[in-house]
This record gives C-alpha cells, structure tokens and sequence, in this order.
C-alpha cells in the first residue's frame, strides 16, 4: 500500500529527522499524538529514512506492551510499499530465543517493556542501539520502577530517543517528570523527583498525593513544548462518531442483599482508621467482583454470588443480532463465567492472546473477542473487526479505559463506534463510570467515592 502522509504525518516525520541537540545527553523527542493518529508508521518512516537515506543511525531497539511487540510493528512495517526494506525482528520469548533474535542482522528489535532490566544487564558496556524508542511512553512514569532506572544507565550511550504516547499523564503532570527525565536528562523539569514535586507541586488534604500549584500546568507545558509534540486526534481526523451507553443492571433481592452486607461490613471495618488509597482500593475491588457477580474468598476460590450482570450481558449480545463486539472484562473468574455462559450460542469465540487473534478479529472471523484492558489497551489494531465495545467489568484507571476504546475507534474505523457499560444500579460502578466520564484523578475519585459511601452506611445505620 502507498503510504500518503497527511499534512500533520509529515510534520511529525520531519521533526523526527532533525538531528539532536547534543549536551550530556542527545535530547529526545516526544510525540505525544492521540491514539488513531499513525504514530508507528510516522515512526517507521523517520526511522527508513535515517538508515537508508541519510545514514544516520545503524540498530534502532524498539519497547513496547509485549503483544504490540508480537505484531504490531512487523505488522505496519509489512503494510506500506516505502517501508519494505525494514527488516524487523522481535525479542521475545525464553532467554534462548531472546539471545538468537538479537544476534540475527536487523534494522529494528522490538522487546517488550519488561525485559529492558535484562537487555540492560545482558549489553553491559556494549550497548549498540543508537537510536531507541518507547512505545507507549507513559509506561515509563514511575522514577522507581526498574525499568525507568535500567534505561537511564544506557541512556548516554543513546542519540536519538523517541517516546510515543497518547497519554503521557493520565493521572495528573505528576506522572511526567520521569519520561521528560528520559528525554532530556531533567534539564526542564528538574534532575530530581523531589525538586520537581517541590516546585511545581504541594501536598494534598489527605497527605497521601499531590495536587498541582496554581498555574503549574502552564508553565510545565511552556518548558516542555519545544520537544514534546501533542495533537489530539479531533483536530486532525474525522473519525464517525464515538457513543457511550449505559446499561443498567439490576441486582435481585438476594443479590442485592449480599452486596450491601459486605459494603457495609467493610466500610465499617476501614471507618475509624486512616483512610488512605489502599484501603479504599481494597474495598472497592471486592465491591466491583460482587457487582460482576462472584468473588474471590481468602483462599482464592471463586465464590458465585448472582447472574443478573450475565444475564444482562447476554440480552446485549443477544441484541446485537451477530454483530461482533470487542468485551473488556476485570476478574480471571469474569472470564471463565463469560466463557461458559457463551458456550450456549452458536457464536464464534475467542479470547484475545496472540497476533493470529488480531488477524482474524480484523477479518470478521470472531464474533466476541474477550481481552482484559491491561493487555489490549496499547497498539493494538482492532477497528477493521467491529464497531461495539462491551465493558462487563470496570477498573479505576482512566488511561486502560481511553486506550481499550481506542483499539477500536481510531483511523480506519469507518462505522460509528458504540461503548456499552454494564453498571449495577446503586453498585460501586456507578461511582468508578462517573470517575471514568469525568477523567478525574483516579485517586482523588477513588477516595471521595469511599467517602460517599460511608456517609450512606452512617446514614442507614442511623436510620435503622
């Protein structure tokens, strides 16, 4: 296929071949585009023209998701008729193979994220990538993650580094000081976590998180604009339209039962202690089990509780008449009711786990695709096989909720894409789809739920 640049594409190409400022070290580039705006081939592009026709770099190391770096980019690679002389080759798998696929002569080595500790450890002084890229950036946001400390050892010996996102602080700017760190080796954003905290941000009521100084976001996107790039997809793309739907579930009285017994046992357990984030995390998830309609006990052993979200998924299904749909589930045990209550249909299904499952949702071959959000949220090319996302779980975490949505409503999408959530009336879903729909910070969301909510227990224990 002819690759035809759009106006935007080319600009991000061209900023992508300009030669790095040299200092201490290469300053890097960030292209922090919306999901759907071609940032792989704008990439691959860059990277072609700067080892065939201007000699510029010799072994690029690509880091991705792991199942972005089964497919993805081999997949793009083999796509557009400029790009066939790319010759790309994934490090994945058992020690054995990883060493074989580095050893075998490429352009481009793609590895998943949680081997870069190792690649590290294993190059020693020998590092030979001039040129790295990350994919999905802001899997780099944590300064303590072993990962982030691993790329900075090498990152001298790097010229040119590329990071590419579409959401490079999903839970607030705190969580950019690490990529820009790895772009720039803190000349902007200060060389220490602690000094970046301190000038841009101040502790917030509940001491456990920070919220931003007034006027902080202004000047931190003043200082990182000169080699960050953000466009949204909005701006530069006429996707067919995106529509959420709730649909609502409604628990039975034995269900319903069940649900507020452990509300309120565990609201009353965590009420006179510090209420910090992991407590209301804890809570939270045992509520969103009970709302899926089974949970796990001590031991880990499934305990069924009720049908009605099943249920409530299988007349959506049924409603679909055949048209395939893409399901998010939270829970393994999710999953294995899923399953089972879909082996009475006569429909095509299949759980997403290798690129073979990608090819043939994308060629109509699959009627329902179960993925978990965690491991189809990044990269992934998913809109050629359906235009309806059915969320039977949810998870706090607003960045996995916009990428999942994204696998299907980005370019190339040519139906109007529809989102459906299934949310237990009065249930802690309602609070997480309200958190979700806001974009609020996860935490700041997560803790004025638990504390709605044990309001409403105080409120009917007092009535009572």
């Amino acid at each position: 296929m002819k690759f035809i640049p759009h106006a935007y594409q080319k600009y991000n190409i061209q900023r992508l071949l300009i030669d790095p400022v040299q200092g201490v070290i290469s300053e890097g580039i960030g292209l922090f585009l919306d999901m759907g705006l071609g940032k792989t081939v704008i990439t691959l592009t860059a990277i072609n023209d700067l080892k065939y026709n201007r000699f510029a770099i010799s072994k690029v190391l690509v880091i991705a998701p792991k199942k972005v770096a089964e497919g993805t980019w081999s997949n793009e690679a083999a796509k557009w008729d400029h790009l066939h002389l790319l010759r790309i080759v994934p490090v994945l798998g058992s020690l054995a193979k990883r060493v074989r696929a580095l050893n075998t002569p490429a352009d481009i080595y793609v590895i998943n994220r949680e081997n870069v500790s190792w690649l590290v450890s294993y190059y020693r002084n020998a590092w030979p990538f001039d040129m790295v890229v990350v994919d999905e950036f802001s899997s780099f946001k944590n300064h303590q993650a072993k990962r982030f400390k691993s790329l900075t050892w090498v990152r001298k010996s790097i010229n040119r580094f590329v990071g590419l996102t579409g959401t490079p602080a999903p839970n607030g700017l705190l969580d950019l000081w690490a990529q820009m760190y790895l772009l720039d080796g803190g000349k902007r954003l200060e060389d220490k976590i602690t000094k970046y905290r301190i000038r841009y941000f101040e502790r917030s009521w509940d001491g456990h998180s920070y919220e931003m100084k007034p006027g902080a976001d202004e000047i931190i996107q003043q200082r990182i604009r000169d080699i960050c790039i953000s466009m949204k997809a909005e701006d530069y793309l006429e996707l067919p339209d995106c529509i959420s739907v709730t649909v609502p579930v409604y628990l039975d009285p034995k269900a319903k039962a069940s649900y507020d017994e452990l509300e309120k046992k565990m609201i009353l357990e965590i009420e006179d202690s510090t209420i910090d984030a992991g407590s209301a995390a804890v809570l939270t998830n045992k509520l969103l089990q009970l709302c899926n309609g089974a949970v796990y006990d001590a031991e880990r052993k499934i305990v069924d509780i009720h049908q009605c979200k099943i249920e409530s998924f299988m007349e959506l299904v049924e409603g679909l008449n055949g048209q395939p749909a893409m399901v998010f589930y939270s829970f393994q045990h999710d999953l294995a009711r899923l399953k089972k209550a879909l082996e009475s249909t006569h429909l095509r299904v299949r759980e997403l786990k290798t690129p073979q499952d990608q090819d043939d949702w994308n060629a109509r071959k699959i009627d329902i695709l179960l993925a978990h959000p965690a491991s189809a949220a990044y990269g992934l090319n998913l809109q050629q096989g359906g235009n309806h996302v059915i969320w039977f779980g949810l998870n706090w975490s607003l960045e996995l909720y916009q990428q999942a949505n994204k696998r299907l409503h980005r370019q190339g999408q040519t139906e109007k894409v529809i989102i459906h959530h299934l949310i237990v009336s009065g249930g802690v879903d309602e609070d997480v789809i309200a958190a979700l729909l806001d974009k609020s910070s996860t935490q700041d969301r997560l803790m004025v739920a638990l504390k709605a909510r044990i309001e409403k227990v105080r409120g009917d224990i007092n009535a009572s």
